[in-house]
């Protein structure tokens, strides 16, 4: 079992740190890597774990303290698991909206059946910048793409995301129950296990 009280998140995205640290609660404090820097690295990876990793790495090193990183994304059938790790630079950088429009587009012919779809999640962490030895955590949630946006809630991809086994989509989900359902709800339960919390 590790001990620690805080973590350093490797990510400026507020989002993605109130929904890991409701996750996480309140025994360990997650702290974004924006309190120590504005640089974000280049994600060389070519994988999800690859680039957690480097994350994890880049935070604990700018930090001086153990960093959490998540690296997640969509992953389509249809398109091969695009968008994959460019999930959040899928539009070239123009953000969820833009990225979400290209998704559409992407789909528009093609029927419910073949719009399957899971969010991916993957959380590295590293005690320290030269850890041999990351702790890695994966998390799926399985859906389908829908044919238009729909809720109000969460963010990214989101409100094109349906959740069958609650009948909607992840951003008409309460934030609660979405850090119950979620790809990093499902990798936070592995990490909280590994870490004895």
């Amino acid at each position: 079992m590790m001990n620690f009280t805080q973590l350093v998140l490797a990510s400026h995205n507020g989002g993605k740190l109130k929904e890991l640290q409701a996750m996480l609660g309140g025994s360990v404090q997650l702290r974004s890597i924006g309190e120590f820097s504005t640089v974000e690295p280049d994600e060389t990876g070519l994988s999800f774990v690859e680039n957690a990793i480097l994350k994890a790495r880049n935070a604990a090193r700018i930090s001086g303290l153990p960093a959490l990183a998540d690296d997640s994304g969509l992953a389509v059938d249809f398109l091969g698991g695009a968008p994959g790790i460019y999930s959040a630079r899928y539009a070239d950088g123009q953000g969820d909206a833009a990225n979400n429009a290209k998704l559409l587009d992407a789909l528009k012919d093609v029927p419910d059946e073949q719009r399957g779809a899971q969010f991916v999640c993957v959380l590295a962490l590293v005690r320290h910048a030269d850890d041999p030895l990351p702790i890695l955590c994966e998390g799926l949630w399985h859906g389908r793409i829908l044919h238009a946006a729909s809720g109000e809630h969460g963010f990214g991809y989101d409100p094109l995301f349906w959740v069958p086994e609650r009948n909607c989509s992840s951003a008409d989900l309460a934030p609660a129950d979405k850090n119950q359902l979620s790809h990093r709800a499902r990798a936070m339960v592995l990490l909280r296990e590994r870490l004895g919390l």
